[in-house]
C-alpha cells in the first residue's frame, strides 16, 4: 500500500464503520488521520473501535446523516473533540428496491433520495462553512457510475447519485477560491453489504457492464479517495473520478 500523507488532518466519513467507508476509515488511519465515524448501525461503530487501536484517533457516532438536527449536533460534537475538521467523506447510502421505475411507491423513491442525495447537502452544508473559513478542506462524495448512465430498475438510486455529481460540480465552482476542494468518485459494482438489497440478476447485469471482468474492492476505492483527500489534491475539483473497471465511457 503506497503511504498518502494524511499526518495531522481531521475526518469525518459517513456510513464509514461498513462496507467502503470502513475501508475509507481504515486507510485515513493508516494515513495518519484522525477519524470521525458518522454511521447509523451501534453495533458497525462498536466493531470498527474494537478492531483499530488506533490511539485515540478513532471516534465512532451514531448519526442519522438525513436528520439536519442530528448532523449538526454531531458536527458539533467532533468539532469539540478534534478541535477542526479538513476532510468530509459522504459515502453513506441504500440501493433501494430493484424494480420498475412504474412499479415504485412516492415512499421508496423519497427513501432512496433522502439519503443519497438530501443527506449529502446536509452534511456538506454543515462543514463547508467551517472549511472555508479555516482556508482548507477537502470533500469527497461517493456518487456511482448508476448516476452517469442510469441503471435499468434503479431509478431512484439512478437519479439520486446523477444528483450528488451534480451537487459535487456546484458546490466546487462555489469553494474553489477558499481552499476547499469537492470533488466526486463514481464506482462501480463494488461487494459489499448492500449487496443484500439488490438481486442477484441486478448484480449479474452490472458485472457484465465491466470490461475488467471483476468487481472492485473497497480498498480500490479508499485508495483514490485517499488522495483525493489529501494535499497533493490540489488542482482537481468538480471533478468526476471514474472507479468503474472500465465501464464509464465518459
Amino acid at each position: 500500500m503506497n503511504k498518502i500523507d494524511l499526518d495531522g488532518r481531521t475526518a469525518i466519513v459517513t456510513g464509514g464503520a461498513d462496507g467502503i467507508g470502513k475501508a475509507i476509515s481504515e486507510r485515513f488511519l493508516a494515513s495518519g488521520a484522525s477519524v470521525t465515524m458518522w454511521d447509523i448501525s451501534q453495533d458497525n461503530l462498536d466493531a470498527m473501535l474494537a478492531a483499530n487501536d488506533a490511539g485515540g484517533r478513532l471516534i465512532g457516532a451514531k448519526v442519522d446523516v438525513t436528520d439536519p438536527d442530528q448532523v449538526a449536533a454531531a458536527r458539533d460534537n467532533a468539532l469539540a473533540a478534534m478541535g477542526k475538521v479538513d476532510i468530509l467523506v459522504c459515502n453513506a447510502g441504500v440501493a433501494g428496491p430493484a424494480k420498475k421505475s412504474w412499479d415504485y411507491s412516492y415512499e421508496e423513491w423519497r427513501s432512496v433520495v433522502n439519503l443519497d442525495l438530501d443527506a449529502v447537502f446536509v452534511c456538506c452544508q454543515s462543514l463547508i462553512s467551517h472549511m472555508m473559513g479555516n482556508g482548507y478542506g477537502r470533500i469527497v462524495n461517493i456518487a456511482s457510475i448508476a448516476g452517469k448512465e442510469g441503471n435499468p430498475n434503479a431509478c431512484a438510486y439512478s437519479a439520486a447519485k446523477a444528483g450528488v455529481i451534480g451537487l459535487t460540480k456546484s458546490l466546487a465552482k462555489e469553494t474553489a477560491e477558499a481552499g476547499v476542494l469537492i470533488n466526486c468518485v463514481t464506482p462501480a459494482a463494488i461487494r459489499t453489504a448492500i449487496f443484500d438489497q439488490i438481486t442477484q440478476e441486478h448484480v449479474d447485469y452490472m458485472l457484465s457492464r465491466i470490461p475488467m471482468g471483476r468487481l472492485g474492492q473497497t480498498s480500490e476505492a479508499a485508495a483514490l479517495v485517499a488522495w483525493l483527500a489529501s494535499e497533493d489534491c490540489s488542482f482537481s475539483t468538480g471533478g468526476v473520478f471514474d472507479l468503474s473497471g472500465g465501464r464509464a465511457t465518459y
